[in-house]
């Protein structure tokens, strides 16, 4: 019986992949309005049946996703004990009264509803040499900057909300590391398969 398990344990696949800027995190695509969307399936590689997205990141965001065959797998990385950094730029100059802000949670509207985001962790990020470069604005629109913020929990599109809450709206948003998987030096569309 152990044996058995341990053998379907094994037979699940996982992966690291770097989420282009514009891809939507899931392979089928359920809506009409949404048909030219690009899909994680267009990717060069070919997946095995049943792989599916662990979370996700939304259509302009981009980076580390992880995919796997396995449900447990992805139940255990999306619970709230495993952490997630993002490095983001945003449209205006961080201060320290802001990253305390960060810190300490912001009111956020989920669902509705007002919601205090937990305590998190966040820096100013002065060296982004690790982010691939994409054009995002012409600098003459005035000033970005650059932080790091890191969370153990994934409300829908939080980070865009947390930034926009303190007065700097969210212009490239890069997932960098998952628990203890991280995006390293990965472009656009890499796919590296990894053990769990």
């Amino acid at each position: 019986m152990l044996y058995n398990i341990l053998v379907a344990m094994s037979e699940h696949q996982h992966f690291k992949i770097y989420k282009p800027y514009g891809y939507l995190s899931q392979f089928v695509n359920h809506q009409s309005k949404r048909r030219s969307k690009k899909l994680l399936g267009e990717l060069p590689y070919d997946f095995p049946e049943n792989t599916m997205a662990v979370g996700r990141l939304d259509e302009k965001s981009e980076g580390l996703l992880l995919l796997t065959t396995d449900g447990k797998f992805s139940n255990h990385i999306t619970s709230s004990n495993i952490e997630k950094e993002y490095h983001v730029m945003v449209d205006g100059l961080i201060t320290p009264e802001i990253i305390s802000e960060l810190r300490s949670g912001v009111e956020i509207s989920v669902q509705g509803s007002l919601y205090k985001t937990k305590p998190c962790k966040a820096e100013i990020l002065l060296d982004t040499s690790h982010i691939f470069e994409r054009f995002v604005r012409d600098e003459r629109h005035g000033d970005t900057s650059w932080l790091s913020i890191t969370l153990t929990e994934g409300k829908f599109r939080q980070v865009r909300k947390m930034t926009a809450k303190v007065g700097l709206p969210t212009l490239r948003l890069v997932r960098v590391r998952i628990g203890n998987y991280k995006l390293e030096n990965m472009q656009p569309t890499d796919v590296i398969p990894i053990s769990d």
